[in-house]
């Protein structure tokens, strides 16, 4: 009799461990987004969050924690810091897992994160006035080499800046200045504060057919822009893309993993989520982790080579 109550004791001992995974979630969740609430990763994010909330009934909710495009970041370091067990989940731009452990950032070194999946990609693109004296990134080049042209982008640290800084190089020439601004639209170029944006295309969308798009950086053509190349078609060594995706600590169990890639990837796959990316020229799809992995191996040589001609 003792023999069999320990026996069973034992057996129930081993599955307490599956059993309590397997109850996630049993409180709230919340998917940390470390940029002010409105642009596609917060409009997404907060889908996801809501659609986690009606499947598994428990509060979920996004919570903004701006902090500068190229660092510090706090929101993620607040993800970073938070127990691993699937409640605290980061909705996170490229440069925070690629960028963030390489700037002095103490909890994002080395990078505490994993992906979940990657769900979209910015359409970012480099414009110019309509009235620019260049309509293609080639004439941009040639008129460089003889005249000042001033950039404007998001900050010197975030990717897309380095980015459109080192294809510059590859084509030849250098941009005469340039500097960050809060906001890149239709008054950046119109009032004559840069002559060149590097910016998303939704922030231009009201003034688009008065402007020259020059490339985008992108991973395919933006279908509101069939004739405009990527930056990939124009230096081939220097493909690029901007995405944003769910990131957990890489200690956070497999259920809970499990669980919020599968409420992302059916709101990714919505006709509401693919509505968006119509109306914005955004990607929007869903890489599982392993496709996420391979697209951050892809960027870290992208990113190896922009800080080669740059830095």
């Amino acid at each position: 009799m003792t023999t069999l109550l320990k026996i069973g004791s034992a057996a129930v001992l081993a599955a307490m461990p599956l059993a309590a995974s397997a109850e996630y979630p049993e409180k709230p969740v919340e998917f940390v987004v470390p940029f002010p609430p409105g642009d596609l990763e917060d409009i997404l994010t907060r889908m996801i969050a809501d659609e986690f909330q009606a499947t598994y009934g428990v509060p979920a909710a996004v919570v903004n924690k701006p902090g500068g495009g190229g660092g510090p970041f706090p929101g993620a370091v607040d993800v970073a810091l938070a127990p691993a067990d699937g409640y605290t989940v980061g909705s996170f731009v490229i440069d925070v897992p690629m960028v963030g452990p390489y700037i002095g950032i103490g909890p994002l070194d080395p990078n505490p994160f994993e992906p979940v999946g990657i769900f979209l990609s910015y359409p970012f693109v480099v414009a110019a006035a309509g009235d620019a004296p260049y309509t293609t990134m080639a004439e941009l080049a040639a008129y460089a080499k003889d005249h000042d042209v001033a950039l404007g982008h998001f900050g010197s640290e975030t990717s897309p800046a380095r980015h459109t800084l080192a294809l510059a190089k590859e084509l030849g020439f250098s941009y005469a200045s340039d500097a960050a601004f809060d906001a890149l639209d239709c008054n950046t170029l119109a009032s004559g504060d840069a002559d060149v944006i590097n910016t998303t295309l939704q922030l231009i969308r009201p003034c688009l057919d008065d402007l020259n798009i020059l490339m985008s950086v992108t991973n395919n053509r933006i279908p509101l822009l069939p004739d405009v190349p990527t930056a990939g078609e124009i230096a081939a060594d220097l493909p690029f893309s901007t995405w944003n995706g769910l990131f957990v600590h890489k200690d956070t169990p497999q259920v809970a993993r499990d669980k919020i890639a599968a409420i992302a990837e059916k709101v990714i796959h919505s006709d509401a989520a693919q509505q968006i990316a119509a109306d914005t020229g955004a990607e929007i799809y869903w890489l599982d982790i392993d496709a996420s992995e391979a697209q951050m191996l892809k960027d870290t040589a992208t990113l190896q080579r922009i800080s080669d001609y740059i830095d």
